[in-house]
C-alpha cells in the first residue's frame, strides 16, 4: 500500500500506549516518592508488573485475530505477571531476593523487546523504537544488578524509558492506521474511476 514500508501494523495503538501512561506513571513514583518505605515500593512495582501483564494478554489477544506477532506479546504477559507475583507474595524475602528478581526481569524483558523490535515489524520506526527500549532494558538489568539498596531508582528510570518508547510507538502506530485508513480510500476511489472510465469506453465503442 502506499507510503506504508511494511506488511501489517501490527497493534492497536491505544495498548502501547496505555502501557506507556502506566510506565511513565508508575516510573515517577518510584523515582520521586518521598515514601520509601520499601514494602511499599516493591508494592508499587509489583502493582505495576501485574497491570503491564493485563495489557500484554489483551495485546495478544488482538494480535492472534491478525495471526501476527502474538507470541512474543503472550511471552512478555507470562513473564510479567510471574514476576509480578513473585515479587507481591514475597514481601518478607529480603531486599537482596528483590534485587535480583528486579534485575532478571529487566534484563528478559529488554531482550524480548530486542527480538521483537526484529521479529514483529519490518517498520524502521518501530523496529528503532523497539530495540532502543529493549536495549535500555538490558543494559538497566546489568546496573540494577549491582546497584544495591538503590535498585528500585533505578527500576524507575527503566520504567520512564519504556513509558516514552511505548508512548512513542502508539502514536507512530496511530499514524501509521490514519495514513493506512486514507491510502486504502485513495485505492478504492481510483479503482472507481477506473472501472467508470472502462465503462465509457465500452459503450463507446458500441
Amino acid at each position: 500500500m502506499a507510503h506504508i514500508n511494511r506488511k501489517y501494523i501490527d497493534s492497536h495503538w491505544l495498548i502501547p500506549t496505555l502501557k506507556g501512561l502506566f510506565a511513565l506513571g508508575f516510573g515517577f513514583i518510584s523515582l520521586f516518592t518521598m515514601n520509601r518505605d520499601f514494602d511499599y515500593m516493591v508494592t508499587i512495582v509489583g502493582t505495576f508488573l501485574l497491570t503491564l501483564s493485563i495489557l500484554e494478554f489483551i495485546s495478544a489477544l488482538y494480535l492472534a485475530q491478525k495471526k501476527t506477532g502474538w507470541a512474543v506479546a503472550l511471552a512478555l504477559a507470562i513473564i510479567d505477571a510471574v514476576v509480578a507475583l513473585a515479587l507481591l507474595f514475597t514481601l518478607k524475602q529480603s531486599a537482596t531476593w528483590h534485587l535480583v528478581i528486579i534485575a532478571i526481569y529487566t534484563f528478559i524483558r529488554g531482550f524480548c523487546e530486542i527480538v521483537a523490535g526484529f521479529r514483529t515489524t519490518i517498520d524502521p520506526t518501530d523496529r528503532f523504537t523497539w530495540v532502543f527500549g529493549g536495549m535500555c532494558g538490558a543494559i538497566m538489568g546489568i546496573v540494577i544488578l549491582n546497584s544495591g539498596e538503590f535498585f528500585i531508582r533505578f527500576f524507575g528510570v527503566y520504567l520512564v524509558i519504556l513509558g516514552i518508547c511505548s508512548l512513542f510507538y502508539g502514536i507512530h502506530n496511530r499514524a501509521q492506521k490514519i495514513e493506512d485508513r486514507i491510502a486504502r480510500q485513495e485505492t478504492a476511489r481510483l479503482s472507481a474511476s477506473k472501472r467508470k472510465k472502462s465503462a465509457k469506453r465500452s459503450k463507446k465503442s458500441k
